[in-house]
């Protein structure tokens, strides 16, 4: 924002002061990723910058661990690279693998946290609602308890949550549980406990939207002899619609990243990308990660503008002009 011309001399050295501070804070914060990008092009297996990268040979520039996502795990990964091959990293990559669970289990948290969360939101935005402050404290204290302690208690939790495979129970949901009938290393734990992490961002933005909503709105669809069903979808939901679509991409995002509650909730078979990369800065460090995780700054930046996209149709909604 420009300075009005009746600032004196010293509010304008404190405004450029300020613009150096800024710039400083954000270099500082965004450094450790300008150095993970270029990092993941390094044709060596060094986790440092080569004479030839600093010299901008093309000779230590390659992408070799990009390539390593796709061959990790494939029987013949020099096979040549026709349907059959890719076929086999569909089904056999292990870095794959763990993508397809992170998507998938981000996706199915995401629906679950969206529906709780909106859900929750819409009551606690309406005044009669008892208990409103403690209800709300409660919903977003995931956000609050350090994430171990949340992930502990639910590690106990879904180990004692279980069903006798031959039971009525055991038939039905039994294909989304453990071998041993419990939540516990499955998929359906895993996504109850991101969709738990997920809901608070899901109350807060969905709540957020909901402050500058005009309630007169309903009273009016009510006068008109719409039902509740017909007024939520037709006149409350075009209006909070971009709340809803931004705590879902945060719930996404915080699936998609979280490995504290997959270290301690699920088994092999849920092995997600944030714990895949666990196991290899464990077990056998590679620059591959460098590569999952540029790939992985790439997709939050583009989760965070389509947040800020749809933050400003908000406001544009809501008739809020920006400066």
């Amino acid at each position: 924002m420009a300075l009005p011309t009746y600032a004196s001399p010293l509010e304008r050295v404190w405004h450029y002061t300020y613009l150096v501070i800024c710039a400083l804070v954000f270099l500082f914060l965004i450094a450790p990723i300008l150095i993970v990008i270029p990092l993941s092009f390094n044709a060596e297996p060094y986790f440092t910058f080569t004479p030839k990268m600093l010299a901008f040979d093309p000779a230590g520039w390659a992408l070799r661990w990009y390539d390593t996502l796709l061959t990790l795990g494939h029987p013949t990964p020099d096979a040549v690279r026709d349907s059959s091959w890719w076929a086999t990293v569909w089904e056999r990559a292990t870095w794959v693998q763990a993508a397809k669970n992170s998507f998938w289990i981000g996706l199915w948290a995401t629906i679950l946290a969206t529906t709780l969360g909106t859900i929750a939101a819409l009551g606690l935005s309406r005044p009669e609602m008892p208990y409103r402050r403690l209800i709300m404290a409660l919903l977003i204290s995931p956000m609050i308890v350090p994430i171990i302690i949340i992930a502990v208690g639910m590690s106990f939790f879904f180990a004692k949550a279980c069903v006798a495979p031959d039971s009525a129970m055991g038939a039905i949901f039994g294909v989304f549980l453990s071998d041993k009938g419990c939540l516990a290393n499955s998929h359906l734990g895993v996504i109850m406990a991101h969709a738990v992490l997920g809901i608070p961002f899901v109350i807060i933005t969905v709540t957020a939207t909901l402050t500058g909503f005009d309630q007169s709105l309903i009273r009016a669809a009510h006068s008109l002899g719409a039902n509740p069903r017909t007024t939520f979808f037709k006149v409350i939901m075009p209006l909070i619609l971009p709340g809803i679509i931004s705590g879902a991409l945060f719930a996404f995002v915080t699936s998609f990243d979280e490995v504290v509650a997959v270290l301690f909730i699920a088994g092999p078979d849920q092995q997600t990308i944030p714990r895949q990369m666990f196991n290899g800065i464990r077990e056998a460090i590679s620059p591959a990660i460098l590569a999952v995780a540029t790939i992985l700054v790439v997709i939050s930046v583009l989760l965070l503008t389509t947040v800020e996209l749809l933050r400003r149709r908000s406001d544009r909604l809501r008739g809020v002009t920006g400066r």
